[in-house]
């Protein structure tokens, strides 16, 4: 378990924690806990908006301190997700792509898309929904990492943590992140949890679709999912 929360903060953020053993047993822990490592990133990003006024200048510097805290992994993954899917290419074409250290048009967009939108969705919700979708982005991790849903690649680190979230385990920790979402919106208990199912549903749709061109998950589509789902909670939680 202490291996598997180690692996989930040096995986998921800058924190300067020594790591110790590292197989799929931690990893299967790391996985699980990652939407707790989220709820602690999203609680210093709530900390920071709320310090800084929560205006639009607050929004922008929390979505880039929340991008400093993850030595933009994440944003990282999501373009090069984005490039290989928007290539048309399948199997190890795909591949091949996202391994490329530079960012194509694709990707340069989905990073300045996402960005723009957390930041200005910020600006229409509170702390405690900061801290439910920064928890539901990194739920993301986990339900990418359940049980069936293979890796793409015999090395990295989508190998080391594909398949290893037993499903039980992956509907536990949705329902504990749905139930915390219950009061991400003043007066409407249910917008959280149905923004957060919702994100999930789009998420999953994603995961399956990259199964089918590139033969299933690596670390950059891992980051895929934090962000979308990160990006799409945050705009359920805006609307009404």
């Amino acid at each position: 378990m202490l291996d598997g929360l180690r692996l989930a903060l040096t995986t998921l953020t800058v924190l300067p924690v020594r790591t110790g053993r590292v197989d799929r047993a931690s990893a299967a822990v790391a996985m699980s806990v990652a939407p707790l490592v989220g709820a602690l990133l999203g609680a210093v990003l709530a900390g920071l908006f709320v310090l800084l006024g929560q205006g639009l200048v607050a929004a922008a510097v929390t979505v880039a301190a929340g991008a400093l805290l993850t030595r933009g992994l994440h944003l990282d993954g999501l373009a090069d997700t984005v490039d290989a899917l928007g290539s048309y290419r399948d199997g190890a074409g795909a591949l091949e792509i996202m391994k490329k250290p530079d960012i194509g048009p694709f990707g340069v967009a989905a990073i300045a898309l996402a960005l723009l939108i957390q930041a200005a969705a910020l600006t229409e919700v509170g702390p405690v929904a900061i801290v439910v979708a920064w928890a539901a982005g990194r739920l993301g991790v986990t339900v990418a990492c359940r049980r069936g849903v293979p890796a793409a690649r015999p090395e990295g680190l989508g190998a080391l943590v594909a398949s290893t979230v037993p499903v039980p385990v992956v509907l536990g920790v949705a329902a504990l992140v749905a139930g915390a979402a219950v009061w991400a919106v003043p007066g409407r208990p249910w917008q959280g949890p149905a923004a957060v199912a919702a994100a999930l549903l789009v998420v999953v749709l994603l995961l399956r679709h990259a199964v089918r061109r590139f033969g299933g998950i690596t670390g950059d589509v891992l980051g895929a999912a934090v962000e979308t789902t990160t990006t799409l909670v945050l705009v359920a939680l805006t609307l009404g």
